[in-house]
């Protein structure tokens, strides 16, 4: 598994080399957003054919934990393989790239 921190994350994203990949609930994506695709974990399974395994994914939650654990369920069960997480998530986020966000 790669981990990138936020702001390797952000530099992919900036230049279109990679898709961010948010894994959290609507009501956190409320919250707080940095963008990129939104597809609450437990989803994934329903929407993964809507992944373009192509694309450099980037699998983000609020800690890194469901981001780690999604992005294991999609390299094992749906052969993906040019991904990474956010260590960190988006409290890495905040904390390197955009202290401004508010945390919940």
């Amino acid at each position: 598994m790669k981990y990138l921190s936020a702001i390797e994350a952000k530099e992919l994203i900036d230049n279109g080399s990679a898709t961010l990949l948010d894994v959290r609930e609507p009501y956190e994506f409320d919250i707080c957003s940095i963008g990129g695709i939104q597809i609450p974990m437990g989803d994934v399974a329903d929407k993964v054919k809507d992944l373009n395994k192509a694309d450099m994914l980037i699998v983000m939650c609020r800690s890194g934990k469901r981001a780690e654990a999604l992005a294991n369920l999609l390299e094992s069960d749906y052969n993906f393989s040019n991904m990474a997480v956010l260590s960190g998530g988006l409290e890495a986020w905040i904390a390197e790239v955009d202290p401004n966000l508010e945390s919940y």
